[in-house]
């Protein structure tokens, strides 16, 4: 498809297209189906491709706007200005008497008017949007206050930067309804605390700060009486030390961390949670008061320098879920948990119930290949050896074997029966299964 100014417009109905016979055998299949399972394929499909569908028959000619899912993303287009053009004119022409399911809308690193990010929230929150994509460069402020009181919101993704040059993470969880609110800023972004959204059952936050509320602990997600899924990423909390998470309905809870300064406890106040997926650095404390329905674990950590916390938080973690009857853990997180000195002598009364570890032999990166390096280093005399260790480190050689020795037997010592699974990830990116 041409990347011209004109292709990205609304193509006239009129204009001729050529088809091979296979693809008339295909569109003459498409044809017979009735409108609304044809509108369910095009659903699936970015805008700028189901709007230009409708060149190929009459049949096609305004089908596209009665689609209940509209997809924008500025990457499909080659400049800003006839992505925005594009998506006013659809905006514009699409029957406006059909509700609209789901707008997923990406512009990029590029920074959207005001005006227009209103006109996109507006539209969608005045046709009962269910599920709404939204990743802007913006500021949390020019986010217009409807989108905060729907009652029809299930799924609300929210992604704003601040910052052009601060690349757009992708996040998704496509068999749930989940808000996800994610602000990449040298700011500090506090969370709104005037939400109204009933129907919601997923949330995803992103570099947000929680303030402290009357208990004398951030406590942010006990409006919301339907939650089960959350995800918080790169969150903080203000003029506190705690950010409680309670909810009788939450079942996955999942968190992303990568800051090296970020220390605060969570209390998970979960009498229904399940499954805990964390992948970054260990810098918080967990302390469950309400967790022993508990059942699964996905632990994908990191360390990028010889801090004795990361490892002393996630051995904490591990003590602190003892009902759960299945943890899977990369061979990063294991080297991790190796850099506690005498790590074996420990009492570790928790696993008791495990049934199934899965171990993920992953790629460890270079900065953490370093970490391990100079911890190697600390027992090594002689400066041959030594240069020897750093070269098979930086090649990746080191360290051998991936799984530290002794460590899986050292997590199953309460549950010998436990079954062990190993995963070779070193050829598939590797992400926690949960995100």
């Amino acid at each position: 498809m041409s990347n011209s100014e004109d292709d990205t417009m609304i193509p006239p109905a009129t204009k001729k297209v050529k088809l091979n016979n296979s693809d008339e055998l295909i569109l003459d299949m498409l044809s017979e189906l009735p409108d609304c399972v044809i509108l369910h394929i095009l659903s699936f499909l970015n805008t700028k491709d189901a709007v230009q569908t409708c060149i190929l028959s009459v049949r096609w000619k305004d089908l596209w706007k009665h689609l209940p899912a509209l997809i924008f993303h500025k990457s499909n287009f080659r400049t800003h200005k006839i992505f925005t053009k594009f998506v006013s004119t659809v905006l514009s022409l699409r029957d406006s008497s059909l509700a609209l399911h789901t707008l997923d809308f990406n512009q990029g690193n590029s920074r959207l008017e005001p005006r227009v990010l209103k006109r996109i929230v507006n539209y969608a929150i005045s046709h009962n949007v269910q599920h709404l994509g939204l990743s802007v460069t913006s500021s949390i402020a020019q986010i217009p206050l409807t989108l905060f009181s729907s009652h029809t919101l299930t799924h609300l993704n929210l992604f704003i930067s601040t910052h052009d040059d601060i690349a757009q993470m992708s996040l998704n969880l496509p068999s749930l309804t989940y808000l996800k609110l994610s602000v990449y800023s040298g700011h500090e972004n506090v969370f709104p605390k005037s939400l109204i959204l009933p129907a919601l059952t997923s949330l995803q936050l992103g570099n947000f700060a929680f303030c402290v509320g009357d208990n004398g602990c951030a406590e942010p997600f006990s409006i919301f009486d339907r939650l089960n899924s959350l995800l918080i990423c790169g969150c903080t909390v203000k003029d506190t030390t705690t950010l409680c998470i309670s909810s009788a309905t939450l079942v996955t809870f999942t968190m992303y961390s990568h800051s090296y300064d970020n220390f605060y406890k969570i209390d998970l106040c979960t009498p229904s949670l399940s499954t805990f997926a964390f992948c970054g650095t260990p810098y918080q404390e967990i302390r469950g008061s309400n967790i022993s329905s508990l059942k699964h674990v996905d632990i994908h950590s990191d360390a990028l320098s010889n801090d004795r916390w990361p490892p002393f938080f996630l051995l904490s973690w591990l003590i602190e879920f003892t009902n759960i009857i299945s943890l899977t853990i990369t061979a990063t997180s294991l080297q991790v948990l190796n850099l506690i000195p005498r790590l074996f002598k420990y009492n570790f009364p928790s696993l008791g119930k495990l049934k199934s570890l899965n171990v993920e032999i992953d790629e460890i990166q270079y900065g953490f290949r370093m970490t391990l390096c100079d911890v190697k280093l600390l027992s090594v005399k002689s400066k041959k050896k030594a240069a020897r260790i750093r070269k098979a480190f930086s090649l990746g050689s080191e360290p051998s074997p991936a799984v530290p020795d002794g460590i899986t037997d050292f997590l199953l010592q309460n549950s010998p029966s436990a079954e062990v699974v190993f995963i070779d990830c070193t050829k598939k990116p590797l992400r926690p299964r949960y995100l």
